[in-house]
């Protein structure tokens, strides 16, 4: 992601992440191993690995703005049309 915005000519030191679950936040800045935590998936240690690598910052968002909902999660009508205009989506009519 970094070097493909590099091409764009735009620089990143740390890639932002945005995330509404402290836990998991938490999880990526704690270093320490816990029997809790052995069943995680490679791609979350994945994820850890780049943000104490100092390439990813995990940061925390409220559930309400979380605009990813809208590309993984069904929605309220009400829902699904706040995050269509905050991610500046357009409503265009059916065309014939």
């Amino acid at each position: 992601m970094k070097q493909q915005l590099s091409d764009f000519g735009l620089k990143v030191t740390k890639v932002p992440l945005f995330c509404d679950n402290t836990s998991a936040i938490n999880l990526t800045k704690n270093l320490v191993h816990h029997s809790q935590t052995k069943h995680i998936e490679i791609r979350h240690h994945f994820i850890r690995e780049q943000v104490s690598n100092s390439i990813c910052e995990i940061k925390f968002i409220e559930s309400e703005k979380e605009l990813a909902d809208f590309f993984t999660k069904p929605l309220a009508k009400d829902r699904f049309n706040y995050l269509r205009t905050e991610l500046r989506i357009l409503d265009y009519p059916n065309v014939a």
